[in-house]
């Protein structure tokens, strides 16, 4: 990472690259910069609490050993990553940046970009999943646990390479004239790259839910001719309300800062270094909304969070009628549908049902 091979390297310290770019290190600590490291170091906190949580939940109760379930660790994992990478950084900025060399300073940025990725592509992972189940009528994925795994390495490999493309030449070490003034060793180039590609894979997963979303209000209308059922039609609207969580969320925690990355890339004198931070900081809490949309909404979920937190048996927490952490699971939505139209709820008819139901497979 030494940039005095080069005679075109001229800056070698972190404050020269700063001064370049416009981004002066301040000498002593402001009350923006008090307020944005205590509002950082306070949500990087939650989020590494909520995502163990959610693993912790996912690890102990068998009836989340699906590949979904699998897909959501694995989510919570990227998002415990991204809670610990951002506490990093906001523990080296202000006047503390100074004290990084240049090679730490890649390692920084790079972690926040490998975490950030590693998120936005698990989020993409899920909605392909959900997809391939909803449209075969299925509530989990037919992948083997092989298969899962492969797409979990996958995910890391890709997300890793992201964070490490700078530091391995796309940057503008030696090339002053094109250095970012968010990322002050960052290539302009690289981010319109970093930026185009996230939103492209936004643009991926709206059409993927938009499309889930119409399949599933077809399938409801027609079989609402054929049955009145109020559960069916609370299951629908339900996953009509999640899809629209993920998507709202995910554009109000991630778009500002898309868009101010391709401000700065461009070079479009948008005065970009007054709100980076704040931006940062919401494009965050998206790894805090990930864990209550994706979990919370599990009613098995909730349950073992109850286990998890009273640090009590399984039958001695209050609303937890069943203690037992393995059960059957119904494999179709229909299944689902036949037990709401008996008036049973899956969990009270798992114990009776999953002779019949092995049987049935």
């Amino acid at each position: 990472m030494s940039t005095t091979a080069n005679p075109a390297c001229v800056c070698e310290t972190v404050e020269c690259f700063y001064n370049n770019s416009g981004k002066n290190i301040p000498d002593q600590w402001g009350v923006k910069d008090y307020v944005v490291v205590s509002l950082g170091v306070t949500v990087s906190i939650i989020v590494i609490l909520a995502n163990i949580l959610v693993m912790t939940a996912i690890f102990i109760n068998r009836r989340f050993h699906f590949p979904i379930y699998y897909l959501l660790g694995n989510l919570a994992a990227a998002d415990l990553f991204a809670g610990i990478s951002y506490l990093h950084v906001m523990l080296h900025t202000g006047p503390w940046t100074k004290r990084l060399t240049v090679y730490q300073w890649f390692i920084r940025q790079g972690l926040i970009d490998t975490s950030l990725t590693a998120s936005v592509i698990n989020l993409l992972a899920i909605a392909v999943e959900r997809h391939q189940t909803i449209f075969t009528m299925q509530l989990h994925s037919q992948m083997t646990k092989r298969r899962v795994l492969l797409l979990i390495s996958t995910i890391w490999i890709v997300a890793i390479l992201m964070g490490l493309i700078p530091s391995m030449g796309w940057n503008c070490l030696c090339d002053l004239q094109n250095c970012s003034k968010m990322a002050p060793m960052y290539s302009t180039s690289y981010l319109v790259f970093w930026a185009v590609l996230n939103l492209v894979t936004f643009l991926v997963m709206v059409a993927v839910y938009t499309r889930i979303f119409w399949y599933v209000r077809r399938k409801s209308q027609r079989m609402s001719q054929h049955t009145t059922q109020v559960k069916h039609k609370e299951t629908v609207v339900t996953l009509m309300k999640t899809v629209f969580l993920i998507l709202g969320c995910f554009v109000i925690c991630w778009t500002p800062g898309l868009v101010i990355l391709l401000l700065d890339g461009v070079k479009s004198g948008f005065p970009v270094l007054v709100v980076e931070k704040f931006f940062l900081v919401l494009a965050e809490c998206n790894s805090l909304i990930n864990p209550v949309i994706y979990s919370y909404r599990d009613q098995d979920m909730r349950r073992t969070f109850r286990r998890i937190l009273c640090f009590c048996g399984p039958a001695r927490c209050r609303g937890d009628p069943q203690g037992d952490l393995s059960g059957a699971r119904f494999n179709t939505v229909e299944h689902e549908v036949l037990s709401e139209s008996n008036g049973t709820h899956p969990e009270s008819s798992r114990h009776g049902g999953t002779a019949k139901h092995s049987h049935r497979r």
